[in-house]
């Protein structure tokens, strides 16, 4: 596959469709859900119990709903432009848009948005697997098997690095399966701690819950929110690669494959922040198990669960940063095996390094979910779409192109707001909007 390539017309009863000229996909409509649910899940759950802390109870279903329907939607943008061009890669919607730099950008959010991701995750291994070990074996006298800079090296060899290397994504829906299963007994447990009375209250009277909750919390938002948000809700580098090998693709297809998994991961979204959040109200912190007990039996169980969901989350987002390195390093080579286990082990390995010396999860969600997250979901889908539609197709004044302006121009807003916010409270080491 050249640069210079472009989609193959099919005609079929009178109608021209998009035959693309990447391979032809094997993964089902199921396995390609899984995946692009467990793309979007992983360590931005823990933090969105202390964003409804920071919001209130309304305020924040409608700001989940608002990022879930634009996350839905940019994804359409992205299927657009891939069915005009013929080609399902982030990097070469960039190039088509722009040529080699639009390439190069695209391929370096990608890269940048994933190890973040990749060290929030693994974060979740330093920080969570120590109290596991110690909660297993109390009288454990070995500093290093309770060390959490030694356990994220020994959990990336013998678990990530292995399911990294596999060839395809697709291959990764069962273990996709499997962590979404974590996830949901995690929710659960959150679930199942929440005391009875609030549970009862909000049952017999979830109106009059919600207006409590909505008075006492409305003043109370802070920097951190709508990135840790928009973070939960970033999935579309693998958007792409998902649809490259999924069977029988069409847009449509893709498309409701991306809508199943959103309307999912909301509603999941939404349970674990409300019964975190009624949990412990205003002492909410940025990563939720830290709340907890770490001699309970049950939330033992649930600390488990979790570290097995994010492990197993770490080789799908690893499968873009590589797959973009490849666009820009080797974009006419075939696939070789060297390049493909090399490049996994360089990642994992400066992964490790960042979360062994980076302090705190919230800095990693405040900071990516404030620069590449805007891009991801917002700016690149929209400006792709505006460059690649030929004005033949859609001139510049019809709706469907003033609906992407004004999504980049939202895009641009969100990302100037949110590290305007984050440098503020940096520099000042205060909460610009209160206390929670």
């Amino acid at each position: 596959m050249t640069e210079g390539d472009t989609f193959l017309p099919n005609r079929s009863n009178g109608r021209t469709e998009t035959q693309f000229t990447d391979c032809n996909g094997k993964t089902s409509f199921g396995m390609s859900i899984l995946n692009l649910s467990n793309a979007i899940i992983g360590s931005g759950i823990l933090g969105l119990a202390y964003a409804m802390a920071n919001t209130g109870i309304i305020f924040f279903v409608i700001l989940l709903i608002l990022i879930a329907v634009l996350s839905a939607y940019s994804i359409h943008l992205l299927l657009e432009s891939a069915g005009v061009v013929g080609i399902r890669a982030y990097e070469q919607l960039g190039y088509h848009a722009f040529g080699q730099p639009g390439k190069i950008l695209a391929a370096c959010i990608i890269i940048l948005h994933n190890i973040g991701a990749m060290s929030s995750y693994l974060f979740i291994v330093k920080i969570e697997l120590p109290h596991i070990i110690q909660g297993l074996w109390p009288d454990i006298s070995d500093y290093w098997l309770v060390d959490g800079k030694y356990l994220i090296i020994i959990v990336s060899v013998i678990f990530i690095l292995p399911l990294a290397l596999m060839k395809q994504i697709g291959y990764l829906g069962y273990t996709s399966g499997f962590s979404l299963s974590c996830m949901v007994f995690f929710l659960i447990s959150v679930t199942y701690t929440t005391p009875p009375m609030t549970c009862t209250i909000i049952f017999m009277c979830p109106f009059c819950f919600i207006l409590n909750q909505c008075y006492l919390t409305t003043n109370s938002y802070t920097a951190f929110t709508i990135p840790i948000m928009a973070f939960a809700f970033v999935c579309h580098p693998e958007v792409l690669p998902i649809y490259t090998e999924l069977k029988n693709p069409s847009k449509k297809r893709m498309q409701n494959v991306a809508n199943i998994s959103i309307l999912v991961m909301s509603v999941m979204y939404l349970l674990t922040a409300i019964f975190g959040y009624l949990t412990f109200y205003g002492n909410v912190e940025s990563e939720l198990l830290e709340m907890y007990s770490k001699k309970d039996i049950l939330i033992l169980c649930v600390r488990l669960a979790v570290l097995i969901a994010v492990t197993l989350t770490v080789p799908v987002v690893l499968f873009p940063i590589r797959r973009a390195i490849l666009q820009l390093l080797f974009p006419d080579k075939p696939f070789h095996w060297v390049r493909h286990i090399s490049i996994a082990v360089c990642l994992l390995f400066l992964v490790n390094l960042l979360v062994i010396f980076v302090a705190k999860i919230r800095d990693i969600f405040g900071f990516i979910g404030a620069t590449s997250a805007p891009s991801l979901i917002f700016i690149l889908p929209g400006i792709f779409y505006i460059c690649i539609v030929s004005k033949d197709k859609e001139l510049l004044k019809s709706r469907p192109k003033i609906q992407a302006i004004l999504f980049v121009t939202l895009g641009f807003i969100l990302m100037i707001m949110s590290i305007t916010f984050i440098i503020i409270e940096w520099v000042t080491g205060k909460k610009i909007s209160g206390g929670h």
